[in-house]
């Protein structure tokens, strides 16, 4: 479930492994969007959490991938 972190929210978290999930999609494209989600990618990753990111439609249409995904992160 959705977790906040300081000023922002993530989609996904283990704190225990330091791992956030986070699920893009369409509005994850353009390139303010792109700047403020490496923005934050840099300052979640300065607190010591991995990020693995993974497409909206992935999740709909190749759920085992995304999961093999996660458990390789």
């Amino acid at each position: 479930r959705q977790m906040p972190i300081r000023s922002y929210v993530a989609d996904f978290v283990c704190r225990e492994a330091m791992l956030i999930i986070e699920v893009d999609g369409a509005t994850h494209s353009t390139g303010e969007e792109i700047e403020h989600d490496t923005r934050r990618s840099s300052f979640l990753e300065s607190l010591g959490y991995k990020i693995v990111r993974v497409q909206n439609d992935d999740v709909y249409n190749a759920m085992e991938g995304v999961l093999r995904t996660i458990q390789v992160a």
